[in-house]
């Protein structure tokens, strides 16, 4: 709460919400990558390398999954990138309605393991994830990270 006279508090100059659309073909991934790479080179989001790589990965891995597995009813993908003054948030919105699950990991498949290292990466982090319908009936996927290192590790619900 702010004391009389005092002056109201402004968002840090790289605090804000982004949102691009992408057709969902495999060229989108690297261009989802780069994009969120470039946003927050831009904006001077204070966010350590190790946090930005595994940012990334979430990235490639959400855009990924909705070419590979949305795109017969979601021909477009939305990536949504929030950044607060301690946190950073991605989002991956597409309008299949199924809710995926985070697999096993089993060593002798090729693929399927992209949500384990998405729930994995955001735990290591500190930070949390999840899965929400939208009101159309599609789906958003998304894992918010903190910019600083917290002691608690965050739970993912896939």
């Amino acid at each position: 709460m702010e004391s009389p006279g005092s002056i109201p508090a402004r968002p840090l100059s790289y605090e804000g919400v982004w949102r691009f659309t992408a057709p969902a073909l495999d060229v989108s991934v690297p261009q989802a990558r780069h994009a969120v790479r470039d946003l927050i080179r831009r904006q001077g989001v204070p966010v350590h390398d190790d946090l930005l790589q595994g940012l990334l990965v979430i990235v490639s891995e959400l855009v990924t999954n909705s070419v590979r597995h949305a795109a017969l009813l979601s021909p477009q993908v939305a990536v949504e990138v929030a950044v607060g003054p301690e946190w950073i948030r991605v989002a991956v919105e597409d309008n299949h309605p199924y809710r995926p699950k985070a697999l096993e990991t089993d060593y002798a498949q090729t693929g399927g393991r992209g949500l384990l290292l998405v729930k994995e990466i955001t735990r290591e982090a500190g930070g949390t994830c999840d899965v929400e319908h939208t009101a159309t009936g599609g789906k958003i996927i998304w894992a918010a990270l903190p910019l600083t290192t917290l002691g608690a590790h965050g739970e993912g619900a896939f």
